[in-house]
């Protein structure tokens, strides 16, 4: 893909998601790697409904930022998490309501945060680990990822909302929706005697999809 159509790509699925109430007002950001290695990035305080491609911040393979406007401040998570998975080529983070509302509320494990309700939440995400609440732009939420040594596609960042990488920018795109549609459904179903997937089942998927699950 071009860098042309990667810009086009990037305005067009931020667009889409904001459409549908996934993220509001400037929040959220994503950024793709580009074929030289460099990454495009949605700017600081831009809005999903009305990015510009020729605006986006263009950084160099040494991560200099090289065109267009000043970049989102959630570089840090960004670079943590390209630095952590070789195989991530595109990154998005929102602050999607459900998702977001689940984070405050007590978790079992914060290692798998997301319940194991469908078969797709599991093909799409893995496992979701929650890092407890870091300041927007708080660069320590850099190394709370790279503690994670590249076993995660997805974290939950308590009381903000959630992050995902995928080896392209539609994968990124697809799982943080599904991630949001699998946060609804454990909100919908808290305090009811709702059956998720059990081992057996998680395992299946997990072996017949080749999904980073241990």
């Amino acid at each position: 893909m071009s860098e042309t159509q990667i810009r086009e790509q990037i305005c067009l699925l931020a667009k889409s998601m904001f459409d549908r109430g996934l993220t509001v007002g400037s929040s959220g950001n994503i950024s793709v790697r580009c074929n030289d290695g460099g990454l495009l990035v949605t700017p600081t305080d831009s809005c999903f409904g009305r990015l510009d491609p020729a605006t986006l911040s263009r950084f160099d393979a040494a991560g200099k930022l090289i065109s267009g406007d000043a970049p989102t401040k959630e570089m840090p998570l960004h670079t943590a998490f390209y630095e952590t998975r070789s195989v991530a080529g595109a990154i998005v983070h929102l602050h999607s309501t459900h998702s977001v509302a689940l984070s405050t509320l007590p978790v079992d494990a914060a290692a798998n945060f997301l319940p194991p309700l469908t078969a797709y939440s599991v093909m799409r995400l893995g496992k979701v680990a929650l890092l407890p609440y870091f300041r927007p732009g708080d660069a320590a939420v850099a190394t709370a990822i790279r503690g994670l040594a590249g076993k995660h596609s997805a974290v939950m960042l308590a009381n903000h909302g959630p992050v995902v990488a995928g080896k392209g920018l539609e994968a990124a795109v697809y799982a943080i929706e599904e991630l949001e549609e699998t946060a609804r459904l454990a909100l919908l179903l808290r305090g009811l005697p709702a059956r998720g997937l059990d081992a057996a089942q998680i395992r299946d998927v997990v072996t017949h999809f080749d999904v980073e699950w241990d």
